[in-house]
């Protein structure tokens, strides 16, 4: 799977959100950046993205997923 893959259904799953996928190895990397992030907690961050990915990761396509998850005021946008 691409980057540009991953990258296309973490934004179509969180609304209003920037993803930078990489792979490191076999180690996926993800940044996601969302206004939706706002009020929540770091786990319930994660569980959105892992939302978007579950079906990938469930088949096996995907794994090793490592994840920053940060608002815009977090990620230093306005």
């Amino acid at each position: 799977m691409q980057p540009e893959e991953i990258k296309a259904l973490i934004e179509g799953h969180i609304p209003e959100s920037r993803a930078d996928v990489a792979f490191e190895g076999s180690h996926l990397m993800v940044t996601v950046v969302s206004s939706a992030f706002e009020g929540l907690n770091r786990l319930k961050k994660q569980q959105l993205v892992y939302a978007a990915l579950n079906d990938k990761i469930a088949d096996g396509t995907l794994h090793a997923v490592q994840m920053q998850t940060l608002t815009p005021e977090e990620a230093g946008q306005s």
